[in-house]
C-alpha cells in the first residue's frame, strides 16, 4: 500500500510537471530490470540494503526502535577493510560484525538495564561512529597520495568473489539472502526466536511468562549490531575495497523504510530491498532517456517510507 500510495502521489507531481507518469513508471522497470545487466545493477544496489533492513528488522522484532544500524554498518566498514588489509577476507568480514556489535552494545545495555530511550542513544551513537571513523581514518589510517579521508586499497585476494565480473553484483548478495533465510527459520522456530516476537509484542506480558525482558533487549540488539558490522564489511571488501569519507549514503536509514515496508518479516525485507535498490539504480540510468529529474526519485522514496511509518504507528 505504501508503494501504490508513492506511485498515485509521484504521478501527481508528474503530471503537474507536464510529463506522462505511465512512461516514466515504464522506463524505470526497464532500467531495474530489462536485462541482466539492469537486475544485476539493481541486486548491486539492494545487497547493503538487505542488511541493514534485516539488522533494523531484528530490532523491531523484539520492540526496540534501533535507528543506530547506519552506525554499525559505517563502524563495520571501517574496521572489516582494515583488518582485510593485514589479516584475510574472512577476518575481515568477522571483524566487521564485531564492529557492529560493538556500536550497539551501550544502547541495548542502557535500554534493558534503564529503559533509557534507544532512538536517543542509537541516533546519538551515529554522531559518534561518524566522529570517531574520520578521526581513526585521518590520524592513522590515512592512504597516501590520497586527497580525501580513504583508507589504502585492500589487496585483491581479500575482495568478495564477483557474482557477475562486468556488473559489480558479488557474492555479498549471497551471503545477506542467506542470513535472512536464517533469520526466516530462526524466528519461527526457536526458542529465543519465540522469545523476541512475545517481547516485541508486549513486554510485560512476556516478563510474565517468565521471559528475561533485557537479556532478549540486549541480544537482540547485538544480533541487530553484527549483522549490520557484516554489511558494511561486505559493502567494504565487496564495492569499495577500502573504507572512504562518505561510505554510505545512508544504508542504515533506508534499511528502517525496508523493515517497516516488509513488516520485519524475511520476504518482506527481501522485497523491500530490491524495490529502494530498483529506484536507485533506475533511477540514476534513466536520466539519460528523460529530461525528468532525478528528484522525483526521491519523491517515490521518501513517500514510500512516510507511509510505511505512517501504518507502525496506526498498529500502534
Amino acid at each position: 500500500m505504501p508503494f501504490l500510495i508513492a506511485l498515485v502521489l509521484g504521478g501527481i507531481v508528474l503530471l503537474a510537471t507536464g510529463h506522462n507518469p505511465l512512461d516514466f513508471y515504464q522506463l524505470l522497470v526497464r532500467e531495474a530490470f530489462g536485462g541482466t545487466d539492469r537486475i544485476a545493477a539493481t541486486l548491486s544496489a539492494a545487497t547493503p540494503l538487505l542488511f541493514t533492513g534485516l539488522a533494523t528488522a531484528i530490532a523491531f522484532r523484539a520492540g526496540v526502535f534501533n535507528v543506530g544500524v547506519e552506525g554499525g554498518f559505517v563502524f563495520g566498514g571501517l574496521i572489516g577493510a582494515t583488518v582485510a588489509l593485514h589479516a584475510g577476507l574472512l577476518a575481515g568480514m568477522v571483524a566487521g560484525a564485531l564492529a557492529g556489535v560493538l556500536v550497539s552494545a551501550l544502547p541495548g545495555w542502557l535500554k534493558a538495564r534503564w529503559n533509557v530511550d534507544e532512538v536517543v542513544t542509537t541516533l546519538m551513537f551515529n554522531f559518534v561512529v561518524a566522529g570517531v571513523t574520520g578521526w581513526l581514518v585521518t590520524a592513522f589510517l590515512q592512504a597516501k597520495g590520497v586527497a580525501n579521508s580513504a583508507t589504502p586499497l585492500i589487496p585483491q585476494s581479500s575482495w568478495l568473489p564477483d557474482l557477475l565480473p562486468p556488473y559489480g553484483l558479488t557474492s555479498a548478495v549471497l551471503i545477506a539472502l542467506a542470513f535472512v533465510a536464517l533469520y526466516a527459520v530462526w524466528i519461527k522456530h526457536s526458542v529465543f526466536g519465540y522469545e523476541l516476537r512475545q517481547t516485541g509484542l508486549n513486554t510485560r506480558f512476556a516478563a510474565a511468562q517468565g521471559i528475561r525482558v533485557g537479556r532478549v533487549i540486549v541480544v537482540s540488539m547485538l544480533i541487530s549490531g553484527a549483522i549490520a558490522g557484516l554489511g558494511g564489511a561486505a559493502h567494504a571488501l565487496g564495492v569499495v575495497h577500502r573504507f572512504v569519507d562518505g561510505f554510505s549514503p545512508g544504508y542504515g536509514f533506508t534499511g528502517i523504510a525496508v523493515a517497516l515496508l516488509g513488516r520485519n518479516s524475511a520476504v518482506g525485507v527481501v522485497l523491500g530491498a530490491i524495490l529502494f535498490g530498483a529506484l536507485a539504480s533506475a533511477g540514476t540510468t534513466a536520466q539519460l532517456f528523460s529530461d525528468i529529474p532525478l528528484d522525483i526519485v526521491d519523491v517515490l522514496s521518501g513517500t514510500v517510507m512516510i507511509f510505511a511509518v505512517v501504518r507502525l504507528w496506526r498498529q500502534r
